[in-house]
């Protein structure tokens, strides 16, 4: 067990107590403490230290907010503030988000608790918080103008109902929310089982993040909120490739990997290396008979997903997103395929006038893992992220799942790259290789052409515009 004191010493929290604005009649002469976090690496699991006991989750790149025991209540307190998110090494957005971070810190609780949510508002405008899959009275709901007023610029409202089912949540506001949502305002929400359930299992380790996209022009730090699905930036907890941690676990560990999806698009999550199930969605957990196994499961718009498997292939195996675009940093648009293009006629025309000029595409995008090509203050390259052997050439939704037969129960840490062993691993074939055989003949069809078919060749392109992600 960990006692708040150790919780802030061991993570460097800073905590300060801040008086009521305008709270209910429930609240104590004081709130609770404000604590807030800027680091953006992923926090040990919190330990409850009073309450009910539980298998805490361990939140990715983020953290879990504490709480103190009130006559029986969980209270916890909440600030909406501007906020500088490191999105990855070498780039930082000036987002809104909560207790020093976006997305703000996981609440956990447990099925049948009393909870008491204190939320002071550091924004230039209004807020509300919708609690997100809740069952709950609907003045607690937090949609602002019809549940409840907007909570007014340096206000404090007080949110308080029992968790009624265990389960994987989201917060998040219901005022401006275009606004909000899209400068990072959103959290997670982790409601335990206060006794064993018949459809959720006991884990090893319990992962959770939230699936969030950004359209932060290069050389900028603020998102343009006005975006409907010119998005360039997509991240798991307001974290891009190679800033998201991995996830380590210990061979053999069962593991649950609970996502929320808060951007404007579905996201397919494929995992490699291993098969799951969905157990759970934000509507509670699915039946044992409707699970089958899966290596992707797509997450829509305002949804959740929660799967399982056992970690039982050592290695360093990819999770993503498997839309392809996502697993790539600031993207232009309207940018034309040059694929097959002969430059070699121009390029030294151009260097005379631009020495530092540089051709792309014209084999592919891969040369741009490699390439050093000056890019705008505050902006990730497309491509990025150095593995073992070389250029990982992605971005965006990337992560790796890292198993290890000696990685010790409760330790999270990295283990560095894995080390396949001797015969395991793809390698240049050094033998003779025949020439292939080319068919020559234009296949069947299953009724001949009327007339003479043309012979023409065709030049694949890229899509236009990035309409329906």
């Amino acid at each position: 067990m960990t006692s708040r004191r150790e919780f802030f010493k061991n993570l460097g929290m800073a905590g300060s107590a801040v008086a009521a604005a305008s709270v209910s009649s429930v609240a104590m002469a004081a709130l609770p403490e404000l604590i807030t976090m800027d680091k953006p690496e992923t926090m040990p699991p919190l330990q409850p230290a009073n309450g009910r006991l539980y298998n805490p989750v361990v939140t990715l790149n983020g953290w879990t907010l504490p709480w103190r025991m009130n006559k029986g209540v969980k209270e916890f307190h909440l600030v909406a503030e501007p906020v500088v998110r490191e999105i990855a090494p070498g780039m930082k957005a000036h987002l809104w988000g909560y207790n020093g971070q976006s997305p703000g810190p996981t609440i956990e609780v447990v099925e049948g608790d009393r909870v008491r949510i204190f939320v002071t508002n550091r924004l230039p405008e209004h807020t509300t918080i919708h609690w997100h899959g809740q069952r709950l009275p609907n003045g607690m709901d937090g949609v602002g103008g019809l549940n409840q007023k907007q909570i007014p610029v340096g206000k404090t409202f007080v949110y308080e109902f029992v968790a009624r089912r265990p389960g994987t949540f989201m917060y998040h506001p219901h005022a401006d929310e275009m606004t909000q949502m899209a400068m990072g305002m959103m959290g997670f929400w982790v409601t335990h089982p206060k006794s064993k359930h018949p459809l959720i299992e006991e884990v090893d380790r319990d992962f959770c993040f939230l699936l969030n996209a950004y359209d932060i022009d290069p050389g900028s730090y603020t998102p343009q909120v006005n975006t409907m699905l010119e998005f360039n930036l997509w991240t798991w907890n307001s974290r891009a490739f190679p800033g998201i941690d991995s996830l380590n676990v210990r061979k053999d560990d069962k593991v649950r990997i609970r996502m929320g999806n808060l951007t404007m698009t579905n996201h397919p999550m494929h995992l490699h290396g291993h098969e799951f199930v969905v157990s759970g969605t934000d509507g509670g957990p699915t039946p044992i008979a409707s699970r089958w196994p899966e290596v992707t499961t797509d997450v829509a718009v305002g949804q959740m997903r929660q799967i399982e498997f056992l970690a039982d292939e050592e290695g360093d195996w990819a999770f993503h997103c498997h839309k392809s675009h996502h697993t790539m940093n600031a993207m232009g648009h309207d940018v034309p395929t040059m694929i097959g293009v002969d430059h070699r006629g121009v390029v030294k025309q151009i260097t005379d006038l631009i020495p530092d000029y540089m051709v792309m595409g014209e084999r592919g995008m891969a040369d741009m893992g490699a390439m050093e090509m000056p890019i705008p203050d505050n902006t990730l390259p497309m491509m990025t992220g150095q593995g073992p052997y070389g250029a990982v050439e992605m971005g965006g939704m990337f992560s790796m799942l890292k198993v290890r037969r000696d990685q010790k129960p409760g330790d999270y840490r990295d283990p560095g790259w894995y080390k396949q062993p001797s015969g395991t691993q793809a390698s240049e074939w050094t033998g003779p290789v025949a020439e292939a055989p080319r068919a020559t003949t234009h296949g069947g069809m299953s009724m001949p052409a009327n007339g003479k078919p043309v012979n023409q060749e065709l030049t694949v392109r890229k899509p236009g515009k990035h309409a329906g992600h």
